[in-house]
């Protein structure tokens, strides 16, 4: 699915529908030291047996939502907007 480059829609920060600069959410990488990732650990190694969580054998869905991010081009503010399932998503300009 093709998505423009830019949209206009309603900013918080604004209080006004103003022009919005589309792009895909890429999550960050990572932390090492947060305490999830250390209790995770923790979990994993002592005592017997493997994983922490059962291994799910069949992958049920197919594809992921994907996130758009929208920065407001008037005060800068980015705001997040959950998509819909799709295989590919390509940001174009119109």
């Amino acid at each position: 699915m093709k998505v423009p480059k830019s949209i206009t829609t309603y900013c918080p920060r604004c209080n006004t529908h103003t022009e919005h600069e589309v792009s895909l959410y890429k999550p960050g990488k990572r932390r090492k030291l947060a305490a999830g990732e250390r209790h995770h650990e923790r979990v994993d190694k002592h005592g017997y047996g493997g994983s922490k969580a059962p291994i799910q054998r069949q992958k049920v869905k197919t594809t992921k939502k994907q996130t758009l991010k929208l920065r407001c081009k008037k005060c800068g503010y980015i705001l997040t907007r959950k998509g819909m399932r799709l295989k590919k998503i390509e940001v174009v300009e119109r």
